[in-house]
């Protein structure tokens, strides 16, 4: 094992720097405030972006913990020994690396934010660049460090724009000098071939290159962006969980740049002799032809209905990879999507098959059970209806990527996927146990865990995939439930009949989300768990309901509408629940009945032309109001509960009582009453429709037509209000009387003021 100059300095820091971020992660989760545990591992993230989790918290101390190997990597030095004589260009890198790691821990010390820190490490950087193009020399061909060395300086060149356009306020600017699409790959063109000429060069060891790709892998997954939107304070903004994780992970980057120097100021390793490829006996061709077939049966199903697509746009999988990896990774995903949609693992496997290189079939079952596994995540997170499809903008930003109308809707709105992904799951899962029975580690290595591992995962993959797509039934879904309005179909059609029985449980579970199921699941699920729970309802054992509370979370009385399609103990109680409302509703009705026949009748003083006492009392929930469409705006005037403008008459009412209403029309101005009422206010109004009709949107209330056998023109509206007792209670009822005659003027007049009520 090789020891290093300063290592056991650089232990005891780790340890003490570990031991801090263990005690405040015990003081975060014991008093569920985790600031200095943010502080000490991400330098920051206020909670309120990132509220407290419990989870989070743990995640955050795993990150200190790897922080504080990181710490010492960086500060054990370079290996004991002679120093080893280098080049003036080979030191030069190592003082460059150097300053740009202190350039990164500086900033973990609480300076001020200043715009021009980052200059600096800019600068640096290009050293580092040109400087690895020089040391490089003997190790890359010219073309190869000369493509480095373009896109390292282009990708210098942007991060010094961008530090310059923050500074100085110039954010539009940002997606012309950083663009979102390229994320890391201008920096990635640098770093890929340096990490290839280390590979090459003996004096950089294989742990400094592994960890080199480590770092390319998470600036590929980065979405390189310097700034973020988020409002917080509504649960975990995953996104910013994942910025933070990709921090952290970013002492990868450190960690390379910090063994790069010291293996170059170290004596050079004696390289150890490569180990020998090792190629598997060749084994009989039928069982390995079955490996190849087997992930081309589901890509050839999906072909045949037109879907050359593996997963799609649906699911947590490619969720990820669309909403919170960068653009570069994305178009990856898409590329692979459709790679394995078209039967290509099939492809990989025989590659393995021909070459049967040890790694290579390693690295190939890998692959197939990596994409068996995305496929069951994908099955189990997959929604009917996607939060995306909502918003146009985002629909079309997540379809972009695939070819142009492989995923339009049908008439009801539903986007079709083609074949389910477990059936990729399985025929990749069978590929790579085919391959695991024959090619595996030879029978003198071979552990039987393996092989039952492997087997136990292939039959977890086959439960949770249906027997054959016609045999689960039909899905009813949300939007199925709901049926389009006649105008949204242009056809005059009478309103359908609601549901029932069995149809009205589903949509009802389907609308509301009443219990835990996916919303893949059958309805013959749903209908069978409906039914366990009526049984339970129907007992009403109040051990049996607890037991369903605690451990399920079911509440059975208060399932009672849902059940009640299919329940009839829940029907029952459902009929009986609505039987005593609508009594409870006639009483109050004939109440407020009773309170308009106590109110004394009016007797007008001149013959009107029209005179209509309502039989029942009206609720209008916001006044009501007498208006015409052709009007023109202006300004309104307020007399007591009249509102008068143009085109408009807006009488309030108190919305918790009823109104008993009168309404009178005559032929000319009826003489001014005002013994008897409260407030009488006359105003004018223009008539241009020829109906005058007092309504209420809310409550859907309407008032017959006031106005003189159709007569358009200018009209005067005399108002009266009063509140009429009941039962000794002063305010029983409200009582309304609108008269209405034809007559010039807008001025508003008031007869009687309402008196002030206490």
């Amino acid at each position: 094992m090789r020891r290093y100059r300063f290592g056991r300095i650089a232990m005891l820091f780790a340890a003490i720097y570990v031991a801090a971020v263990v005690v405040s992660g015990v003081l975060a989760l014991a008093t569920g405030d985790p600031a200095l545990l943010r502080e000490i591992v991400t330098g920051g993230w206020d909670p309120e972006f990132v509220p407290y989790t419990w989870w989070v918290e743990l995640l955050m101390v795993a990150g200190g913990v790897l922080q504080g190997w990181a710490y010492w990597q960086v500060l054990r030095g370079r290996p004991t020994g002679a120093a080893a004589v280098n080049e003036r260009p080979v030191r030069l890198l190592r003082a460059a690396l150097y300053l740009s790691i202190a350039c990164t821990l500086l900033y973990r010390f609480p300076i001020p934010y200043q715009w021009w820190l980052g200059l600096p490490s800019d600068l640096l950087q290009v050293a580092i660049i040109g400087l690895f193009f020089v040391v490089l020399a003997g190790s890359l061909p010219r073309w190869l460090r000369l493509l480095g060395l373009v896109a390292g300086l282009a990708n210098a060149a942007m991060g010094m724009a961008a530090t310059f356009a923050v500074g100085l306020g110039q954010y539009d600017i940002l997606p012309f000098v950083s663009p979102y699409q390229l994320g890391n790959t201008v920096y990635l063109l640098w770093l890929v071939p340096v990490l290839a000429g280390q590979a090459r060069d003996a004096r950089w060891t294989r742990g400094t290159v592994r960890m080199g790709g480590v770092s390319a892998a998470l600036s590929l997954l980065s979405t390189g962006g310097r700034s973020i939107i988020s409002f917080g304070g509504w649960g975990i903004d995953y996104h910013l969980l994942l910025l933070m994780v990709l921090s952290i992970l970013g002492v990868f980057g450190m960690v390379w740049q910090a063994r790069s120097a010291h293996d170059l100021g170290g004596p050079i390793p004696v390289p150890s002799p490569a180990p020998p490829v090792q190629v598997a006996p060749a084994r009989a061709w039928p069982l390995a032809a079955v490996a190849v077939v087997l992930p081309l049966i589901p890509a050839a199903v999906n072909l045949a209905d037109g879907m050359p697509v593996w997963i799609g746009p649906r699911g947590a999988v490619d969720e990820l990879f669309h909403g919170y990896l960068s653009y570069p990774v994305t178009v990856l995903w898409v590329a692979v999507d459709l790679l394995v949609g078209v039967g290509a693992p099939a492809v990989l496997v025989l590659i393995a098959l021909v070459r049967r290189t040890r790694r290579l079939l390693r690295v190939t079952m890998l692959v197939l059970t990596l994409g068996a596994a995305a496929g069951v995540v994908t099955a189990l997170t997959t929604k009917s209806e996607a939060d995306w499809k909502t918003i146009p903008e985002m629909t079309e930003q997540r379809l972009a990527l695939y070819p142009d109308g492989l995923f339009e809707p049908n008439d009801k709105g539903d986007i079709l996927f083609g074949l389910s992904p477990l059936w990729y799951s399985v025929a990749l899962a069978a590929s790579a146990l085919v391959l695991l029975v024959l090619y595996g580690a030879p029978s003198t290595a071979r552990l039987r865990h393996h092989v039952l591992v492997t087997a136990l995962a292939t039959s977890v993959a086959l439960c949770f995939l249906p027997a054959a797509d016609q045999s689960r039934g039909p899905i009813t879904t949300a939007a199925s439930c709901s049926p389009r309005e006649p105008w949204e179909n242009g056809v005059a059609t009478e309103e359908p009949a609601p549901p029932t029985g069995e149809r009205a449980f589903i949509c009802a579970v389907r609308q509301h989300n009443t219990f835990d199921f996916a919303a893949t699941a059958p309805d013959q699920v749903l209908l069978a768990h409906g039914r366990r729970l009526c049984a339970a309802y129907t007992r009403k054992d109040r051990r049996e309901l607890a037991r369903l509370q605690g451990t399920e979370g079911e509440n059975l009385p208060g399932l009672s509408g849902v059940l009640a399609g299919i329940c009839p103990a829940a029907n029952a109680d459902v009929t009986a629940e609505a039987a005593a409302e609508d009594r409870e509703f006639d009483e109050m009705m004939a109440e407020e009945r009773r309170k308009c026949d106590a109110t004394p009748s009016h007797r007008p003083l001149i013959e009107p032309a029209k005179a209509i006492r309502l039989k029942d009392p009206e609720w209008p929930e916001a006044g009501l109001e007498l208006y015409d469409e052709f009007s023109e705006e202006g300004k309104s005037t307020t007399a007591g509960r009249v509102i008068a403008g143009p085109g408009s008459v807006t009488v309030n009412t108190h919305s918790d009582f009823h109104v008993c209403v009168t309404l009178e029309t005559y032929t000319r101005r009826p003489p001014v009453e005002t013994k008897g009422w409260d407030d009488v206010v006359e105003v004018g109004y223009a008539n241009q429709s020829g109906e005058m009709s007092f309504m209420d949107g809310l409550s859907g209330t309407e008032l017959p037509d006031l106005s003189l056998k159709g007569r358009k023109g200018h009209y005067r509206i005399r108002v009266h209000f009063a509140w009429s007792p009941w039962k000794g209670e002063k305010y029983g009822t409200q009582q309304l009387l609108i008269m209405a005659y034809p007559g010039p003027g807008d001025k508003v007049t008031t007869y009687r003021r309402p008196p002030k009520r206490r």
